[in-house]
Formats: C-alpha cells, structure tokens, sequence
C-alpha cells in the first residue's frame, strides 16, 4: 500500500514540474520549480528517519509520535518552511536536516564570499541574495560567514617561502577605516615578488602605522624566517628608512627606486605652466642609453630648471644611485625593475573591489578584502611573467650562481 501512495506521490511531482516547466515558471528562487519540491522531499525524509527510529526505541521505552514543528528552511534553491516530526521523549536526531540546522546548503556561504570579494557591500548582498533565492540574512550574519576566512588569511600570511625571489616590489595603498569614531587613513603596504620560474606571488600584506626603519626590519626578518634567502633586485618608493633595512638584511641586494614615484614627487613642486617641459627634460633621465649620459641629461636639466626648483634637483641628487641601479643590468631586466608598474598593477585590481567602499569597519574588513582580491589576481596571473624568458635569460647572465645554486646563500 506504501508503495503505490509513493509511486501516486512521484507523478503528482512530475506533473507539477512539467506543468511549472511549460508555463515558464522559473527553475529556483521564491517562485521557482524545484523550491516545493524540494521540500516534499526534505519531509519526506525526515518521515522516513522517523519511522526508522520509533522502530528502534519504541520497543524499549514506548516512545512514540507527537506532532510536528515549524521550521524556516533557506537553500539555493529559495527559503521555504518545513513540519519536522517530533517523538515524545525527544530523542530523534535528524540527519537530512539537523536540529537547528537552518540552511541545508554551504554554497550560499560561497556565493557570498564570491560576491563580496568582487566589492559588494553588505546591503547589496542582502538585496541581491533576496532577489535571487527570496532569502533573508543578517548583517551581522554576512560578517560571521566573511570572517571563516580569517584563519585563512592568517595560515597565507605565515606560509613558507622560496628561498630566491630574483625581483621583489614594494608599495603602499591607503585605506579609510573607523577607528574610535572618527575615520582614519591606513597605509597598507603589500610585497609582491617574483621567483625562479617567473610567478608573481603577492608575499604578504601589512598596516604601517609608523613607518620607520624598525617597521620594515620587522617586515624583512618575517620573510627571511618564512624561507627567503635572497632578493636580487628591491624596487620601492623612498620610503623612508626601508632602503636602508634591505641593504643591511639582505646585503647582496639592490635597491632601485621607482623612478615613476620620482617623478611624481618631482611634479609637486612644479608650476602648472612648467609640468610638459620639465616632464620632457627629465624623462631623458631614466630612458637614456646608460648611467653616463642619464647623468648628462640631469645636468642639463638642472642648468635650466634647478635655480627655480631646487628642491626637485636636491632630491635627485640625494637618490641617484638608488635612482640608476637600473643601467647596470641587461635591457630586458631594465624594463622590468625601473618602476613598480607590476605592484601598481596588482594594487588597481584590489582597488577596483574596495573603490565603492567609503569607509571600513575595522583592519580586519580592510584584510579580508584585499585577500580576496588577491586571491583573484593570483588567478588570473596563473602563469609566468610577461617576457619571462628574456628576463630569465639576463638574471642568469648578471647574477650567475645566485640564481642557478642556493649553495651560494649560506
């Protein structure tokens, strides 16, 4: 008798699916298809387990059927509520769906992650989350699903190294945060590096409150306890303090300053009418042939421009040769190290899911979202360097044994 009720059960199903199908009744969501049917198989099971567990205890202690109760179910498929049967005694332990068990699905708590780590604020996913599967969460929910990935991003953050990033970036982006009811700026500065087969890897990322020589130290002696031996080339901002801390951390290093960062710097000081030429004069700095006429090219510059900006030229001359390591090397590791275009690079796609953010919450919103976005990147780099061969090629020619032996670093 049980058999045929459930074969009359299944056609009714299936000629409520075709009927929803043909009149063009979605397939999920508040109205969807599958969203009842879905339920009558949740309470079917939850029947069956019944039965099996009356069997089981009846015998011994009479226990018995005694109701149903209400419960609001969310999945994929949309939220709906379900009459979960109860025993007298309470010791029935569903399994299809647990006690207290309010969601019956871990990819809503993926999709949310997907939709955040893609710059979505809280209330845009609670709104497209009730569009798409007429499902309600919390605020404070949202944040205790995005907070599962903290201990994550604290296991990425401490992971192992390489011993040999042949070239290493450095730069800082900035961040309003609340803190103690007012909004601040946070400098957040990340380290991207590139190891032996050409992947870039962003190594870490850290809040400088106070930038100083002891904060980068700090930074420095946590990468050569996670494994890193040797940087041939540093390329940074002048930050100050941190050029110092490189050389003497890692001594056999080179530090080459952006020149694109000197640049900028240059153009602070400089009259709106007077920006194309003097950018003109000064680009022939860092594209001339080599070290020698880059120097003749400043020189000239200076007779024609240091009597008015003689800060500009102060400047040059205080950094030049961090500014110039670069005509050392090969052409093609030249093009590679002379600015932080590839740091900047990964730096606009984190900025393209935090720029709608008008302040954070906390450090920990700000991490969360930068990781996220990392994990992106790294995605999408997936591969060797652009131009990775050539490079290659000339690290093995400048640095010979450093690159090809880690013997050589101990």
């Amino acid at each position: 008798m049980k058999d045929i009720e459930k074969q009359n059960d299944f056609e009714k199903l299936v000629t409520e699916l075709s009927k929803g199908l043909s009149s063009g009744q979605p397939l999920t969501g508040k109205d969807g298809v599958f969203t009842p049917l879905l339920k009558r198989v949740i309470e079917a099971s939850l029947e069956g387990e019944m039965d099996s567990h009356l069997e089981q205890s009846s015998k011994k202690d009479k226990n018995r059927h005694n109701g149903r109760g209400r419960k609001n179910i969310s999945s994929s498929l949309g939220g709906f509520d379900i009459f979960s049967p109860r025993d007298r005694n309470g010791s029935f332990q569903p399994e299809i769906i647990k006690k207290r068990q309010r969601r019956i699905t871990s990819d809503i708590d993926a999709k949310i992650l997907s939709l955040y780590s893609k710059g979505m604020s809280y209330r845009d996913i609670q709104d497209h989350l009730k569009d798409m599967y007429d499902l309600e969460i919390s605020v404070g929910t949202l944040n205790a699903i995005t907070d599962r990935i903290i201990p994550e991003i604290l296991e990425w953050q401490s992971r192992p190294l390489d011993s040999v990033y042949p070239v290493m970036w450095l730069d800082a982006m900035h961040f309003k945060v609340r803190e103690n009811g007012k909004v601040v700026s946070k400098a957040v500065y990340s380290v991207l590096g590139v190891n032996r087969e050409g992947e870039k890897q962003v190594l870490g990322i850290y809040f400088g409150d106070n930038e100083s020589s002891s904060f980068w130290r700090q930074v420095l002696h946590e990468l050569q306890t996670r494994g890193v031996k040797d940087i041939f080339v540093a390329c940074i901002d002048n930050l100050s303090g941190f050029a110092d801390a490189i050389e003497d951390i890692f001594p056999k290093a080179d530090v080459q300053l952006c020149l694109v960062h000197q640049m900028r710097n240059s153009l602070k000081y400089v009259n709106y009418k007077d920006v194309k030429p003097l950018i003109k004069d000064l680009r022939k700095i860092y594209t001339a042939l080599n070290e020698k006429a880059a120097e003749q090219y400043l020189i000239q510059a200076e007779q024609r421009w240091g009597t008015k900006y003689k800060i500009i030229f102060r400047s040059w001359r205080n950094n030049w040769v961090r500014l110039v390591n670069f005509y050392k090397y090969p052409p093609a590791l030249r093009r590679g190290i002379y600015t932080n275009n590839p740091i900047e690079s990964y730096h606009r796609m984190v900025r393209k899911v935090t720029k709608t953010k008008g302040a954070f919450t906390s450090e920990n919103a700000i991490v969360k979202q930068i990781y996220l976005a990392t994990l992106n990147a790294q995605t999408k780099w997936n591969g060797q360097m652009f131009g990775w061969s050539s490079v290659r090629r000339d690290l093995v020619d400048y640095f010979d044994n450093r690159f090809l032996n880690d013997d050589t670093l101990n």
